[in-house]
């Protein structure tokens, strides 16, 4: 189920599912209003003369003048859309695209504009005038212009949207917020299934009790996306055996390579084997659902983009910094989950790669402070963000990792700061979470 649930979130971050959806809308609903004006006759008495249409080549006109608008507009919100995709790949890097193509109100403006095309088009071909028979879709027309001027209010919003959607401040906020999300789904304040530290010991003598060890071979190259954890774990419980994996979400395979070792006492056959190559999704492309280092690593990017010496914009990267800063010092107060995982009667099932507190902080200020060289600015702010850090960590294990940030960032200014106030500066911040 979790599986079917994955394919159809990223049906729906897909540019198309939303303006082909509108257009059905549209269709169905043209051909329902020309049944409704087959059935009732509007009256032309009072407001009805400002309302509807009773004349066939007025009809015509309107419909006409509307469609032509509409597929005209259309074209140029397609143009702008690239226009913005084009920006956006050039100064936030091209794996940002995805981010842009998913924002429901590009999605929702292209479809509208081609629906109501296609709408006007079908009524206008539902108008007859012929041996003094006379069919004009009043209502249906009504709806065609209440359309148009609805569009022209959704075009204003869309270029607003476009013109602060580029701006490097609203990008890196959406991240953070898709940041933000992805960490609530992936730590949860609750964990559960996790092995004791007794029962962790005793891991290998766990695997001992197996006869067989099967290799689970990668059918094909690519970026592992997904993996149905319940799934896996019903199937391993249905033949008794136990899973070592050796990635996660987010790494690269190749083709055969060794996704991990299954332990059974039993000769499995093919189709049990392929019950356990089916819970693992293999694309082209990294995706954000089960990997959140990659939605960490757009906002590197940014900053990386950010400070070298052809932009050389301190600022964006110190507000990437500010935002990661806010990213990790949640990730330092959540439970990461073990390694292991078990069935209902705790028996040892899964041994996964899973995140961890020092993967995620490496992956979030490792590049930045590798492309820091020569920024004043940015060099204290990351030295500032791990003192910050360093305050909501409480595992001694976290803490030994942050220091250790720390002393590389303040290795990196003591090459490149060049003076010695600005060097003082950032020795006497180092103080407070570093000891000589």
């Amino acid at each position: 189920m979790k599986k079917i649930l994955f394919f159809f979130n990223e049906l729906k971050a897909t540019f198309w599912l939303i303006p082909v959806l509108i257009i059905i809308i549209s269709i169905l609903l043209a051909i329902g209003l020309v049944f409704v004006d087959q059935i009732i006759t509007f009256s032309q008495d009072g407001l009805g003369r400002f309302l509807f249409v009773n004349s066939a080549d007025s009809a015509r006109s309107i419909l006409s003048t509307i469609s032509g608008a509409m597929i005209g507009v259309a074209g140029t919100v397609f143009s702008v859309t690239l226009v913005a995709l084009t920006l956006a790949s050039s100064q936030f890097g091209p794996r940002l695209i995805k981010n842009f193509m998913y924002v429901r109100l590009n999605q929702v403006v292209l479809g509208s504009y081609i629906s109501t095309y296609l709408y006007c088009l079908i009524v206008l071909n539902a108008i007859k005038e012929s041996d003094g028979y006379i069919f004009v879709p009043a209502l249906s027309i009504l709806v065609a212009i209440i359309a148009a001027c609805a569009n022209i209010i959704l075009l204003i919003v869309f270029i607003h949207q476009i013109a602060i959607s580029i701006q490097a401040d609203k990008v890196i906020s959406e991240i953070s917020e898709v940041i933000s999300k992805q960490i609530k789904t992936l730590f949860p304040k609750k964990m559960g299934d996790e092995l004791d530290d007794e029962r962790t010991a005793t891991v290998d003598n766990i695997k001992s009790k197996y006869i067989n060890i099967v290799a689970v071979k990668s059918p094909k190259s690519g970026y592992l996306q997904y993996i149905d954890g319940e799934s896996l774990l019903r199937a391993v419980c249905s033949f008794d055996g136990l899973i070592e994996l050796h990635f996660r979400p987010g790494d690269h395979l190749v083709e055969d390579i060794e996704i991990g070792k299954l332990y059974t006492n039993d000769n499995l056959d093919k189709e049990q084997l392929e019950s356990i190559s089916r819970q693992f999704v293999i694309g082209e492309t990294k995706i954000a659902q089960q990997d959140l280092e990659f939605s960490i690593q757009q906002m590197v990017e940014i900053a990386a983009r950010a400070l070298s010496p052809g932009i050389n914009d301190p600022y964006t990267a110190i507000a990437c910094i500010d935002n990661l800063t806010a990213t990790m010092c949640h990730l330092s107060q959540v439970s990461f989950p073990s390694k292991y995982r078990v069935d209902d009667e705790k028996n040892l099932r899964i041994i996964a790669d899973p995140l961890d507190f020092e993967g995620v902080l490496n992956v979030s200020f490792n590049q930045i402070r590798q492309f820091s060289a020569g920024s004043t600015a940015v060099i204290i702010r990351l030295m500032d963000a791990l003192i910050t850090i360093n305050g909501f960590v409480k595992k001694e294990s976290y803490k030994k990792t942050v220091i250790k940030h720390a002393k590389m960032v303040l290795n990196v200014g003591k090459r490149s700061i060049k003076e010695e106030s600005d060097l003082k500066d950032l020795l006497e911040r180092s103080k407070r979470i570093v000891s000589e």
